[in-house]
């Protein structure tokens, strides 16, 4: 994958997001942290695939996620409200898709006045605030995805700064101890059926 910031990473984005949701069969939550980003990659995969595409913004959270539940096969896109309080055992929820590292918006004024607070007292807000948020944040993010003890599924992450940077590190150690892999094959093996 391209870095975030580069032009090409929607597309991208949804070339990945659409060979995941083939392995995947659906059933699968494509969580983003921007809004825009967001209807910019639901529209370019819903040019390549048949599974349903739920859309958030387009029916109440509730009704979202009631239809997800009970339509085979469906997907939904969103942001923010869907990475925590949301419960979906069982194989109908099998797979995770994150597009960026969830740091929140430093424009956020809450955000922005506790950055300034840990700066004035001489600490290192990027270390000390925005990267313990984040890796709660994709934390719960995972925790969508294993509700059960008989859960199984695929965590995607499409943001490379979790193998490129060394706070990416901190990401990886946060998450339960299952298999990592960049090798699509090895997806692919993880989620045939088993007897």
């Amino acid at each position: 994958m391209p870095d975030v910031r580069d032009a090409a990473f929607p597309l991208k984005a949804a070339e990945e997001i659409t060979r995941l949701l083939e392995i995947t069969e659906g059933r699968a939550f494509c969580l983003f942290t921007s809004y825009n980003q967001m209807k910019d990659v639901y529209a370019r995969v819903l040019q390549t695939v048949d599974y349903p595409l739920l859309l958030q913004g387009t029916s109440p959270r509730a009704a979202l996620l009631e239809k997800f539940r009970n339509t085979p096969n469906a997907v939904l896109f969103a942001t923010a409200s869907f990475w925590q309080g949301v419960d979906v055992p069982g194989d109908q929820l099998s797979c995770v898709i994150v597009d960026k590292l969830p740091f929140a918006v430093p424009s956020d004024p809450i955000v922005a006045a506790r950055v300034k607070t840990l700066q004035e007292e001489g600490r290192n807000a990027f270390s000390e605030y925005q990267v313990p948020e984040a890796v709660l944040a994709l934390k719960q993010g995972f925790g969508r995805l294993i509700r059960a003890r008989t859960d199984r599924g695929v965590l995607a992450i499409l943001d490379n700064r979790i193998e490129r940077m060394q706070y990416g590190k901190i990401f990886i150690a946060s998450l339960p101890d299952y298999s990592i892999t960049r090798d699509i094959q090895e997806v692919e093996r993880f989620m045939q059926p088993h007897p």
